[in-house]
Order: C-alpha cells, then structure tokens, then sequence
C-alpha cells in the first residue's frame, strides 16, 4: 500500500516537473505590427525547448520569454512562406555566438535542406571571423543539421514524441502541422491551413491547439482576389468554430490573426457559434498551460 502511494506521488511530481506549455513568440501575420513578431511557437517540456516556425524577431521573443539561447536548438518548420522562415537565419547564428553548445536540427517539408545551404553559404565570411578570429566560440553551436521531412513521427526524445502532418494551404505542395505528444499533455500547431479532416485527426482529443483564424465579416469586404486567396489558403472564424467543435480542445489559441479590420470579439464570436469551449485569442509572450 505503501509503495503504491509512493508510486502515485512520483508520478505526480514528474508532471508537476514537466509542465509542459506553450509560449507564443510570434502571432503575426506579413503585416509588420510592432506588437506582433512573425508567427513562431516555443512548446517547453521540462528544459526542453521546441520551436515552430521562426517569423522575424524570433530569437528576441525567445529571450523576453526567459528562453536560454542554449536552449535553441530544435526548429520545426511548417512551411516556406517568408513571414514564417525570415527569421531562419537569426535563429542560426544569434544562439551560436552567445551560448548554443551543441548543434542545431532542423526538421521541415522537401527544401529545408536547400534553404539551410544557402544561408549557411551566404553567412560563411561571419562564421569564418567568429570561428577563426579572436572571438571565443563554440564551433559546436555552429553546426546546422537539416532533415526534409514527410508526414508521420518526425522526431521523439525522452520528452517528446512530435508528429508531422500535411495541412491544406492553398497551392502549397508540403505544408505541416505538428502534433507534440508529451507525458503530461498533447499540443498541436496548425501553421497555415485551411479547415480539414486531416486536422482535426491529427488534433483530436488535444490539451492546446494553437491555430490560426481569419475573421469571415472582415473577408467578406475584402475584393474578390482576397477572398479567393483567404479562402484557399487560410480558416475563417466560423470554420475555425466547427473544427474545435469536432476536436474539443481543452484550450484554444489563435495565432497568426488575421481580423481584417474586425476586433478580436468579432473573430471570438464567429468561433463561439460553433465552439462554447476555452478559446485564448493569442498575443505575443502568452504562456498557455
């Protein structure tokens, strides 16, 4: 009886320890808001740090969030847009000249090996002062390992199990979404889609489930070459409202925003007329447990 107690208590101490949550470092959209960094997520189980995305400013949220630069050192990509990967590079280089010990993996659709190639190549001459001159570095923190991915596990360590799978983002050949499994909870991360099936599978049943949102009434005024592409690239409130209904997540977090000139209530009230749920209408630094 003992044991079984005791049993029980650890297991409890080790959720408690894991804490796993969401840290929202980017929840814009191309727009440049100054309050509202390119779209990136952090999921932190334990010491352990995964990004999503890397939209400009990343490695600056990454730091006012508490986040170690020695902590940077897996990336997943959804997709190739340039709000979402601008800040690819910063999130390369920054870490490796002020305390990343070990090397960077990054994991993404086809082309995310060509794409590192290139910057690797067009920042050589940094890397060969950094690493030759007088600075102190740590070549280790240098090394970038990028691995093209295709839909299913995609990684897993002692924290986490991450699960890609294919979204539908307009005339995108390989988008993603991600599915973390940790021990204490399960957060999904839509990217850029539009509302499938094939995201509430990958969602069903979640803890969190970060997605992003366009606000229908704004659409509705935008020309019609707008609304094509919205509509084709992107998920409406209402839309977005049916989707968790058939998911139920414990939370849902809208990011990457786009209210068209409608206020967040607005974009809150089209999901709430299919959604009663918890719905977090995201902002930059938000932690989400």
């Amino acid at each position: 009886m003992v044991s079984r107690v005791l049993a029980v208590f650890l297991f409890c101490a080790l959720l408690v320890a894991q804490d796993t949550r969401v840290v929202l470092l980017g929840t814009g959209t191309p727009n440049p808001d100054p309050q509202r960094m390119g779209p990136s997520v952090a999921v932190i189980s334990g010491e352990r740090v995964y990004i999503v995305d890397c939209g400009p400013g990343v490695v600056r949220r990454a730091a006012a969030a508490g986040i170690r630069m020695d902590q940077l050192t897996r990336l997943f990509v959804t997709h190739f847009h340039s709000d979402h990967t601008a800040g690819y590079p910063d999130l390369i280089f920054t870490p490796a000249v002020t305390g990343r010990r070990e090397p960077f993996e990054a994991y993404g659709p086809p082309g995310l090996r060509e794409m590192t190639g290139h910057i690797m190549k067009a920042w050589k001459q940094d890397m060969d002062i950094r690493l030759h001159g007088l600075e102190p570095s740590e070549p280790r923190g240098y090394v970038v390992r990028a691995h093209d991915m295709k839909p299913g596990e995609v990684y897993r360590d002692d924290q986490v199990r991450v699960i890609a799978f294919q979204v539908n983002h307009g005339t995108w050949k390989h988008a993603y979404g991600y599915r973390f499994e940790a021990k204490d909870k399960v957060i999904v991360i839509s990217g850029d889609t539009t509302a499938s099936e094939k995201v509430v599978q990958a969602a069903k049943g979640c803890d969190i489930l970060v997605h992003e949102v366009y606000s229908q009434k704004g659409w509705e005024q935008r020309t019609p070459d707008w609304r094509r592409y919205h509509a084709a690239f992107h998920t409406s409130g209402p839309d977005l409202g049916k989707l968790a209904a058939r998911v139920q997540p414990k939370a849902l977090v809208l990011y990457h925003q786009l209210p068209m000139g409608e206020s967040p209530a607005q974009v809150l009230s089209e999901i709430r007329q299919h959604f009663s749920g918890r719905v977090i209408y995201g902002s930059d630094l938000d932690v989400i447990r």
